[in-house]
């Protein structure tokens, strides 16, 4: 394996915590060879509660946070809060910004079209899955001299923590995961059919809570079927644009924020009710893929081992009619991507020959080895949250149960957004669970 280039960007102290900014040169391919082989650089910041002394900052272990996505960069704390504040207490926390994301070496419509062809953008963009995303971390803990360490996923950072245990468990001293176990084997397909099940039973929920929220949502959708209305980038806001606002609904700490985006929605004009510009601004920092391009583009590929995903969550919305954007009443939508976004998102329409490529895409290699994972000896402690719409419970405990020694604390109390309700608490529980594996 090559070895990562390191250096330190800066230093700061700053509302009770220490960061370090770090830079590693790793290589785009993982399995190439030979000195000539391309580069990429993966950025990390290390945080440090300033109550520990440089002293007995050298003695902590590490513990790696692998963020959620795909295509997420890592948290940017302004404090240590939450999870990261429990954390901080034992450990020094490094926070990955994973290839493609943030300050790591971009990927997206400015980049990807400077590789060339759809085709060639597509024989980069294999390399920026969770195989290669661990083969980075597996580089920049030898840079940075650690025997091994903690790992703890979320969302998309639980199926990593899977691939972790997979390829390198001997780099790992014990892993969490809240609310990221990956089915392990079987089609995109069968994720999607739970997940608009999930979704269906959560908009029932919801519009249980805020009735007058089903008469809100008809409005706005009948408005924009005979008017037009653009966001900020200039972008139409469609109907199918408006479901996508079932992003609001993945979380507990976010799901009210919805009923008070729907109140606002309207405003007088000399032209009649249209939609207000307060709406149009929020109803675009969810619909747009401006800052997490990787998230449209890889998402299916997430679930993408030795077949393609043909575009999966569109194919089976044939089966759940419910959700088509001409159904009454009107359902949000999940974590699917569709064919349409790469049409109507400006962030997407130049990557939109490359995502048809990657839906494509029959060859991708394994994420998981089965057979290592029955094998397990690195103690695993998982959340798996009874309602979550975006990580199906009854596929998590199934590859729950495939992974030795794995312990699960099922909740009912959280959603995906458990860690931002209460990280500290969660975060508590997961570890003592890892440590008692450990004895």
């Amino acid at each position: 394996m090559a070895e990562a280039g390191h250096r330190i960007r800066a230093r700061h102290e700053f509302r009770g915590m220490r960061t370090v900014e770090h830079v590693f040169t790793v290589p785009l391919d993982h399995a190439a060879t030979g000195g000539d082989a391309e580069t990429i650089t993966v950025f990390a910041r290390e945080y440090v509660a300033a109550a520990h002394s440089a002293e007995e900052t050298e003695n902590l272990p590490w513990l790696l946070f692998l963020q959620g996505g795909p295509g997420g960069r890592g948290n940017r704390f302004g404090t240590l809060g939450g999870w990261s504040k429990a954390a901080a207490k034992d450990f020094r926390i490094l926070m990955l910004d994973q290839r493609g994301t943030g300050l790591s070496t971009p990927a997206d419509r400015n980049t990807l079209p400077l590789r060339g062809t759809a085709a060639r953008q597509v024989a980069y963009l294999e390399h920026f899955r969770a195989d290669s995303i661990v083969a980075d971390a597996e580089l920049i803990r030898k840079a940075l001299g650690i025997p091994y360490w903690t790992i703890y996923g979320q969302s998309y950072g639980g199926f990593c923590a899977l691939t972790y245990l997979s390829f390198a468990p001997e780099a790992l001293r014990q892993v969490l995961i809240t609310g990221g176990l990956a089915p392990l084997t079987g089609p995109a397909d069968d994720v999607y059919r739970a997940t608009y099940q999930r979704v269906a039973a959560r908009n029932a929920e919801y519009f249980s809570w805020y009735p007058e929220d089903w008469e809100a949502l008809e409005r706005i959708a009948r408005h924009l079927r005979s008017t037009p209305e653009t966001l900020p980038d200039g972008s139409p806001l469609t109907v199918e644009r408006l479901q996508m606002l079932g992003a609001f609904l993945g979380g507990n700490t976010r799901v009210d924020s919805l009923h008070y985006l729907l109140e606002d929605a309207f405003t007088d004009t000399s032209d009649g009710p249209r939609l207000s510009d307060g709406f149009l601004e929020q109803v675009h920092g969810v619909v747009s893929r401006g800052s997490n391009p990787l998230y449209a583009l890889m998402h299916e590929s997430i679930y993408g081992q030795g077949q393609a995903t043909d575009w999966a969550a569109w194919r089976v919305l044939d089966e759940y009619p419910e959700f088509r954007p001409d159904a009454e009443p009107l359902l949000l939508t999940g974590e699917m991507v569709y064919p349409w976004y790469f049409d109507q998102d400006p962030a997407l329409r130049p990557l939109r020959e490359a995502a048809g490529l990657l839906a494509a895409k029959n060859d991708w290699k394994p994420l998981y080895d089965v057979r290592r994972l029955a094998a397990n000896r690195v103690p695993v402690a998982a959340a798996v949250y009874s309602d979550d719409i975006y990580v199906d419970r009854k596929l998590s405990l199934e590859t729950a149960a495939t992974v030795r020694g794995l312990q699960v604390w099922e909740t009912g109390d959280f959603h995906h957004d458990g860690i931002a309700d209460d990280g500290e608490g969660i975060f508590a529980r997961l570890l003592g669970m890892a440590a008692s594996g450990r004895r």
